[in-house]
């Protein structure tokens, strides 16, 4: 008789991206994959515009109807949740709203995917939000996971060669105090998708051969996902780093075409 296991629970408060290539669909499809059991709590609606060249159309969730969500989902896990993952969150109500829930209880893992910028936002509101995580979601990320744009964003700084990596990733963590792992994926020259990881005493260049020269729709989302749910299961954050990169690039490489300009990521790719 096989014995039952309970898997591990891991939270993604983060954005709906209808076509299931990003944001929370990814999450929840990426925490399957890996073996926890993926619960999400909406913080706005994001839909792909045809008619306006795929450019977002972005709705922001009420912030009492967030904080509804968080109370139902840490009443019901208390006790047993404590990893969390942080994505797309769109406006400073919506980052007050879930820096309190957060605030609430103890965590061992807040992963912050720290999406800066969404193409459906007037700009001003855009850069607000972007304070208001810099200032509220940043000091309580145990791992962050910028992409080549938000690295230089949060490290203040242009970023054209690894070594640009290596001093941003270095700086993130200065400012944070977490683990992280700034991403050059496509936008730094070379054959490679190469990443940095830094979390204060370890330094480490995680490179993989380019698959395409074009970002693919859900990478970013699923990469922070998955070290999430590696955290959650046990794993070191450097581990947990190793293994979501091997596992986005197996899901870039089996990625999902459309009549959409961009590919998706396959979460089953590694399968």
């Amino acid at each position: 008789m096989s014995v039952l296991t309970t898997p591990p629970i891991t939270l993604a408060i983060a954005g709906s991206e209808a076509t299931g290539g990003a944001g929370a669909q990814a999450d929840l499809k990426t925490f399957q994959q890996l073996g926890t059991y993926g619960i999400t709590a909406l913080t706005c609606i994001v839909s792909f515009d045809p008619k306006d060249s795929w450019n977002h159309r972005f709705v922001p969730v009420d912030a009492q109807v967030i904080a509804d969500q968080l109370e139902a989902v840490q009443t019901c896990y208390a006790g047993s949740l404590d990893t969390v993952k942080l994505g797309m969150m769109g406006s400073p109500a919506t980052i007050d709203t879930v820096a309190a829930a957060l605030k609430s209880q103890e965590w061992k893992h807040i992963v912050l995917d720290p999406v800066l910028i969404c193409k459906g936002q007037e700009p001003g509101h855009a850069l607000d939000t972007d304070e208001a995580l810099k200032a509220n979601l940043l000091p309580l990320a145990t791992f962050v996971t910028p992409n080549h744009f938000e690295a230089e964003s949060l490290a203040g700084m242009a970023i054209t060669s690894v070594e640009d990596l290596k001093e941003a990733a270095r700086r993130i963590h200065e400012a944070s105090g977490a683990a992280v792992l700034a991403k050059g994926g496509v936008r730094l020259d070379g054959p490679d998708a190469v990443d940095v990881y830094f979390d204060g005493a370890t330094l480490e260049v995680l490179s993989t051969p380019k698959v395409g020269e074009v970002a693919v729709s859900g990478a970013g989302c699923t990469l922070a996902a998955a070290i999430t749910a590696e955290l959650a299961k046990g794993a070191g954050p450097l581990e947990a780093a190793r293994t979501a990169k091997a596992f986005v690039t197996e899901g870039i490489k089996a990625r999902v075409s459309s009549n959409a300009p961009f590919d998706a990521l396959w979460q089953g790719g590694a399968n």
